[in-house]
């Protein structure tokens, strides 16, 4: 299952999850730190969508309530819940 998600509150104009069940097959960013994004993305291909929501949730950027991290902890929850349905 692919879904697309617009995060809020951050540089990334998009993120696009691609879920297999309940793990992560890959995750492409669309603007942000281009480094960090790809390396986020690189790091949770293969990790179950729980694990990895747990460990990004409430990352911060700077002084922004919220980071890509973040925003990717959300857009999980939200395919997640998609793919249930």
């Amino acid at each position: 299952m692919i879904y697309q998600y617009k995060p809020v509150g951050v540089c990334s104009q998009n993120i696009t999850v691609e879920l297999e069940q309940d793990t992560i097959k890959s995750v492409q960013f669309v603007g942000g730190c281009n480094g960090n994004t790809q390396g986020v993305g690189a790091l949770v291909a293969g990790m179950k969508v729980d694990e990895a929501i747990k460990r990004l949730r409430g990352i911060k950027c700077g002084f922004r309530p919220t980071s890509c991290p973040d925003q990717l902890s959300i857009a999980l929850e939200q395919a997640l819940k998609a793919s249930e349905s």
